[in-house]
């Protein structure tokens, strides 16, 4: 399978999951609004999804494909299993350990880190550190799903482990509708999508154990030992959780700014999950596959499969990321509305969610970015480097938070991190061009500047289209809006890839080549 095709299957297990999380937000954004249970689930939430994007998804991940791959290169499957047998051994020790001490003082945690003006509020404050003891193991189980997945992704397995992250979406959504049949209180309701997250965590462990043992690879656990492998992979792994922290510190410094401002936190959350639509299809398609990829070709010494690598990933990326900005830029508050706007969210929520969505568009282009120039790095085992811009990227978004909150609120965060994001991909991006480790062709850059021509027309296509139809956008019918923005989205996206196609922005050949082979994919 190809490059292109290969983030072309990603990205469709990725959009499934993405589609089933606006339904799961819709319905948390109906039963609950912009509320106070709405504000504890997700800063509640938040502190076990920070630890797994933390060690699972950035420190761990990062450090472990590139080791896991040259293992299974250099010396077989057999090497591999040695090497994710004394992994796996000593990642269930950490995470059992700090499961047990983050449960037993998560009330100072909320009280201190997670949101600590929660305590001025105390019924908000106890359901919070409630909400969060019963979603802490999540983070174990999702821990051990990420290894599991890169596991699969050294395979070039990575159809099964995109798609996972499908069952918390699914859990949520049936805990929802039975939640709402039975006319249960939000209070209630919150702690039933506490249990649910929970009980997906373990399904998604159990897929993937599965995926695994699907492959031939055996995998077990004996007793915990520092081996020299595990060792370096500590070591790498070091910078990297640095990294990751100070990402995460990121959105926990915006959260703590926000939480005395009741709804912001709910706000943040409703206008990221859209924003999250196009990052997560396109930029963890890129990251998933890239990694992995550049790890081979760098341990055979290819290294024109790595510029090419590169290369096609800035021009996917960005060739559906830009058009994406510009649509979130110019139809916030009419996708926000459609989406969102019923029961408890009302016209005012969607006014907010819809500016707070505005800022993180911004950064959209910037953050697809990060995810295409980070591997480089991590496949040479440059884990200190993304530390380092990281924590200059930290300092941006919280000195940008803290000035723009008082004087726009919660859209000053929005528009910081988005700020913070195109600091950070240009320093990744100078440091690659001066190690020499990354060099745009020509080509790249003629379809770049060809994607940025076709997605200003395809915003003024939407434009128009926010003058022609005026207040039925926001005002008609469901049924009506549903239909327009449906005619819109499909016209305007067609002007699109009509140019993309014709003037050669998008590569003809290999987009036709992915959608064949996505579509005689068997389920």
């Amino acid at each position: 399978m190809s490059l292109f095709g290969k983030f072309a299957s990603v990205g469709a297990a990725t959009m499934a999951s993405r589609v089933l999380g606006f339904v799961r937000e819709a319905m948390i954004a109906s039963l609950l609004g912009a509320g106070p249970v709405a504000d504890a689930f997700y800063a509640a939430f938040r502190f076990p999804n920070m630890f797994r994007r933390l060690f699972a998804e950035g420190a761990f991940n990062s450090a472990f494909i590139p080791l896991f791959a040259k293992e299974l290169e250099g010396g077989g499957p057999s090497a591999a299993e040695i090497f994710a047998r004394q992994v796996l051994s000593v990642l269930l020790v950490l995470l059992i350990a700090l499961s047990a001490v983050a449960m037993i003082f998560m009330g100072p945690l909320v009280a201190t880190i997670i949101a600590p003006k929660f305590v001025e509020i105390p019924d908000k404050f106890d359901l919070t550190v409630q909400l969060a003891r019963i979603m802490f193991p999540y983070l174990a189980a999702m821990s051990l799903v990420a290894m599991l997945s890169g596991i699969l992704n050294s395979y070039r397995h990575y159809f099964l482990a995109a798609l996972s992250p499908v069952l918390l979406n699914v859990v949520l959504v049936i805990v929802l509708l039975v939640a709402a049949l039975r006319g249960a209180d939000t209070a209630q309701i919150g702690v039933a999508m506490a249990v649910g997250v929970t009980v997906s965590g373990a399904l998604q462990l159990g897929l993937l154990i599965y995926g695994v043992r699907q492959t031939g690879f055996r995998i077990s656990i004996g007793m915990p030992k520092v081996s020299p492998p595990v060792r370096r992979l500590l070591w790498l792994a070091l910078p990297a959780g640095i990294t990751g922290g100070i990402t995460q510190l990121n959105l926990l410094v915006g959260q703590i700014i926000v939480s005395g401002d009741n709804g912001a936190i709910a706000v943040i959350n409703f206008a990221d999950r859209i924003n999250q639509l196009p990052l997560g299809v396109i930029g963890i398609a890129i990251g998933v596959v890239l990694l992995p990829e550049l790890s081979r070709a760098l341990k055979e010494g290819d290294r024109t499969s790595v510029v090419q690598l590169q290369n096609r990933s800035l021009e996917f990326g960005l060739g559906l990321t830009i058009p994406a900005a510009v649509a979130l830029l110019v139809i916030p508050a009419p996708i926000v509305a459609l989406l969102f706007e019923r029961g408890a969210f009302d016209r005012q929520t969607t006014d907010i969610t819809a500016a707070v969505l505005g800022g993180f568009a911004v950064g959209l282009p910037a953050f697809v970015l990060n995810k295409i120039l980070t591997p480089s790095f991590y496949a040479r085992e440059d884990m200190r480097s993304p530390m380092w811009f990281a924590a200059a990227n930290a300092a941006i978004n919280i000195a940008g938070s803290l000035i723009l909150f008082p004087l726009v609120g919660v859209i000053g965060v929005a528009i910081a991190t988005s700020i913070a994001g195109w600091v950070n991909a240009l320093m990744l991006a100078i440091a690659l061009y001066r190690m020499d480790q990354f060099r745009p062709s020509a080509e790249t850059a003629r379809r770049l500047a060809l994607i940025v021509m076709g997605s200003l027309l395809m915003g003024t296509l939407l434009y128009a289209a926010m003058v022609w139809f005026g207040s039925q956008l926001l005002d008609g019918s469901f049924m009506l809006r549903l239909v327009l923005m449906t005619a819109v989205i499909v016209v305007a996206t067609g002007a699109y890839f009509s140019f993309a196609i014709v003037t050669g922005a998008i590569d003809r050949q290999q987009l036709t080549a992915a959608l064949r082979r996505k579509g005689t994919r068997a389920p």
